[in-house]
């Protein structure tokens, strides 16, 4: 039976350096694990810039919020093994 491709969501902001920190992190990984990303720039809807607007770069596995701000590598790899 094959694995379901997880889907992962990066709600970011233009100018914000952390949120290039965690893309880089998320294409690192993708290299290495199969699943779909997804970039959301927050700023193209006011209720995501409400939401998340302090905490970007927010991460999002199969529609859940992984983490917030600086992510880490091993912890983002153990989420996406997790099932």
């Amino acid at each position: 039976m094959k694995a379901e491709i997880r889907e992962v969501v990066i709600y970011s902001r233009q100018g914000c350096h952390l949120c290039e920190e965690a893309k880089a992190i998320l294409i690192s990984v993708g290299e290495e694990m199969d699943f779909h990303l997804e970039e959301v720039m927050i700023e193209q809807d006011q209720k995501l810039v409400e939401e998340y607007g302090l905490m970007v770069p927010v991460v999002l596995i199969d529609g859940k919020i992984h983490g917030f701000g600086r992510i880490i590598r091993e912890r983002f790899i153990s989420a996406l093994r997790r099932s």
